[in-house]
């Protein structure tokens, strides 16, 4: 794989093994939740251009909408990268923690991202891995 993949799935890694001390830490406390949940739209973020790159170099796969997160985790279930609907779930919620400039929404889920999303995240690196 090109320099590029290896700097953003190292990204990756890294952003990952930060939002994963969230599941040691007080998630009702307001820092620690806002914190969380820039960690995961960072890391998630960073995951789904890992699947674009993927797909593009090892399944060859050019003739999708490469800006569309949605699009690339479709692809990326069907090329078997990810193996979880939940995926879209965290799309969804990802878009939504996007413009919750209250904090109602961070409140709702930063359970979620600890509960559910790490342990996908963990996945995916271990699925990925094999690519570097």
């Amino acid at each position: 794989m090109d320099r590029k993949y290896i700097e953003r799935y190292h990204s990756f890694c890294a952003s990952l093994e930060s939002l994963m001390g969230a599941r040691n830490r007080d998630l009702d406390d307001a820092f620690v939740m806002s914190g969380t949940v820039q960690k995961f739209s960072l890391t998630f973020d960073i995951a789904w251009k890992v699947m674009k790159d993927i797909i593009v170099k090892y399944h060859q796969i050019n003739d999708f909408a490469t800006g569309s997160p949605r699009e690339t985790l479709r692809i990326a279930f069907s090329v078997k990268l990810i193996g979880d609907d939940r995926w879209m779930n965290m799309l969804g919620d990802w878009n939504e923690l996007t413009h919750d400039y209250d904090g109602t929404m961070a409140k709702e889920k930063v359970h979620v991202i600890v509960e559910e999303y790490i342990p996908l995240f963990i996945e995916f690196r271990k699925v990925t891995e094999r690519f570097c």
